[in-house]
């Protein structure tokens, strides 16, 4: 009895022993097929092309997009990374022509009008001096807020001289301004503009129209300048809601941007601080 029962409980060790090795190959088997299961998917992954999104106009800051059917206009300033940075956040907006309220202006055609005669909607706000037709020709025409010049010219003749202008939102977005129908362009493109510099004079579009400023605001823009009318907004924004939103001050606050300020102070070579220490310097060695 005693050797029967050694022999089944050496038997019983054996079976156990047996079985725990089996759970142990079980247990590699599996994870070794899950392994292989990663690895296939990752491989496969790797073999797809990702998507790539068509678009028909693209921001600034994307330089390799293409209108969809369009061309370039490389006349357009396209930003770098850098370049992207130093467009100023505009804290806050104004009107681009009259006063520094806006008065002694109307606006004789506005935005998203239906104009049966031109065939689409208009894309911005025409405005006039009040005295109408060519009364407000050669009147001065103001940045509505700091910002970075990525257009100053002549994209075709119906258009006329034209600038258009990058601005940071408080909100973070990247807006443009444009001022179409120009008699005279004052800036430069690349160049930075203070809220209520003045960038150019109203004009007729080479007697296209009577005096007047088409001025547009934009939720960023593409590498054409667009068209005056169109039966989509797209990335048009109501022009003079859009600096009423945006201007973030009292009506009677007159500020100028600090922006002008700085401007004026880099065009100077030496401070006055500068000049007095250099001409006591001269005195010490004089002596």
């Amino acid at each position: 009895m005693p050797e029967t029962a050694g022999l089944i409980v050496g038997v019983v060790f054996r079976m156990l022993a047996a079985v725990r090795t089996s759970t142990s190959n079980l247990l590699m088997l599996l994870t070794l097929a899950a392994a292989a299961g990663i690895v296939g998917v990752v491989l496969w992954r790797m073999g797809e092309k990702p998507p790539v999104e068509r678009i028909g106009f693209q921001d600034a800051d994307a330089p390799l997009g293409m209108p969809d059917g369009g061309a370039p206009d490389h006349r357009f300033h396209f930003l770098s990374a850098w370049q992207t940075a130093q467009i100023p956040r505009a804290t806050r907006f104004d009107p681009p022509l009259g006063s520094e309220h806006g008065g002694l202006v109307y606006n004789a055609q506005k935005f998203w009008e239906m104009n049966e005669k031109r065939g689409g909607r208009h894309t911005g706000d025409d405005l006039n001096g009040i005295g109408g037709m060519d009364t407000d020709l050669g009147d001065p025409v103001f940045s509505t807020a700091d910002g970075l010049v990525l257009y100053a010219g002549e994209p075709s003749p119906g258009w006329g001289k034209l600038v258009v202008i990058a601005h940071g939102a408080p909100d973070g977005r990247t807006l443009h301004s444009m001022y179409a129908h120009l008699d005279r362009i004052d800036v430069a493109r690349g160049a930075l503009v203070p809220r209520g510099g003045k960038i150019g004079t109203v004009g007729t579009s080479n007697g296209y129209y009577p005096a007047h400023l088409h001025f547009e605001m934009r939720a960023s823009d593409g590498v054409d300048i667009g068209a005056g009318y169109a039966m989509y907004p797209l990335n048009r924004l109501d022009p003079l809601a859009t600096v009423a939103a945006l201007r973030h001050a009292e009506r009677e606050d007159l500020t100028p941007s600090p922006l002008s300020r700085a401007l004026a102070d880099a065009g100077r070579p030496w401070t006055t601080l500068e000049i007095q220490g250099a001409e006591k310097f001269s005195e010490i060695l004089a002596e």
